[in-house]
């Protein structure tokens, strides 16, 4: 009889939580040659963040939780790594998956490779060329450092061999978030949050924003704010605002101008099946967050992306995103083209099938990674 691998999985913030349920549902179905362990961080650590998801897409309660808060970069990082290093002697698991691109997922990567521990990278090879984003530096050390590099698109696999990755640790198997997404279609209808906020299907645009490149500068954000306020007077918006976002407004007195706006509504961040409702009805999406620029691409809802780059240019190439910066001429030149009806085609990305994470563990039961 097969010996057991002992799949130590870890997750840390609500970007996570998405990819690996559907890993979680999949091991399930071949517990005689799998052993999982969740580790959850707790770098996102309120209900809002974090134990609404774990509920919501049914993902089993942690075996461990870390508990370690908001800090700093390096306190945040320092942590997760102190406490990973004590589980993984202490457990001695034959491989850690990581997903995305988090600080825990940088963490356990580190700890996982000084210990000589194989580490799995779940969407592996993204890559958007810019080293000011923390993002990007998590993405390239955990690449370089791991065993098991899974891709969500054929430009991941090139990314990674331009960076030297051996062909034999690369796996094109799709995208775990669309496995998610497959599998919540069918309650999107149970969701009641567009009729309680009296929206009606494509009336209305739907945005997050969270990034500190957006929320961290005055003129940034006072910028994306003047387009909001004159974009209010063509269309409804509905903005999921992230702690941070909101504190931001608040710090540099903005919060208020959009309140007294009539047609801007301020809401906290919602649920996994909400902001699939909210997304999948509206007219268009405004956004800097990676994964909803695959999840409209999915729904085929424009998504007008307000950064300068993207490290999932499949969504541009393939997808229905535009990736078009954070100014207010900009954004309000984009959103009024789409309100006039000038939108691009897309397709949903080779793989895209919700079927990644059967791929995944097919690889990880084949063993050519021991």
């Amino acid at each position: 009889m097969p010996k057991l691998i002992s799949i130590m999985n870890v997750v840390g913030a609500r970007p996570n939580f998405m990819k690996v349920a559907p890993l979680m549902r999949e091991y399930a179905r071949h517990l005689e040659r799998i052993a999982p362990f969740l580790v959850h961080t707790g770098q996102h650590y309120d209900d809002d963040m974090s134990s609404i998801f774990f509920s919501e897409l049914k993902i089993p309660k942690p075996d461990v939780s870390f508990g370690v808060g908001s800090g700093s970069h390096a306190t945040q990082t320092a942590r997760i790594m102190q406490e990973s290093e004590t589980l993984m002697i202490r457990q001695r698991p034959d491989l850690v998956l990581v997903v995305g691109d988090v600080n825990s997922t940088l963490a356990a990567t580190l700890v996982a490779a000084k210990l000589h521990i194989p580490v799995a990278h779940v969407e592996a090879g993204l890559r958007s060329y810019d080293r000011t984003m923390p993002e990007e530096l998590n993405r390239i050390v955990t690449d370089s450092l791991s065993d098991i590099l899974f891709t969500t698109s054929r430009d991941a696999n090139v990314n990674l061999r331009k960076e030297g990755v051996e062909e034999s640790k690369i796996h094109f198997v799709g995208n775990t978030m669309i496995d998610t997404v497959n599998m919540m279609k069918p309650y999107l209808g149970t969701s009641t949050i567009a009729r309680d906020l009296h929206l009606d299907h494509g009336q209305y645009v739907y945005m997050t924003l969270h990034r500190p490149s957006n929320v961290d500068d005055l003129a940034t954000l006072a910028g994306i704010c003047d387009a909001l306020l004159e974009l209010q007077n063509h269309i409804r918006i509905v903005w999921s605002l992230h702690p941070r976002t909101r504190k931001m407004l608040q710090t540099f007195d903005l919060l208020l101008r959009l309140e007294r706006a009539q047609n801007i509504t301020l809401y906290e961040p919602v649920s996994y099946l909400n902001s699939l409702s909210l997304m999948s009805n509206a007219a268009f999406v405004l956004t800097d967050s990676g994964g909803i620029q695959e999840e409209t691409t999915v729904f085929g809802v424009p998504c007008l992306t307000l950064r300068e780059n993207t490290e999932r240019p499949i969504t541009v190439s393939e997808g229905t995103n535009e990736v078009i910066g954070s100014s207010r001429a900009r954004i309000l030149d984009c959103s009024l083209r789409l309100l006039q009806g000038e939108r691009k085609a897309g397709r949903v990305p080779e793989l895209w099938d919700g079927n990644a994470s059967e791929r995944i563990v097919e690889v990880l039961l084949g063993g050519s990674w021991k």
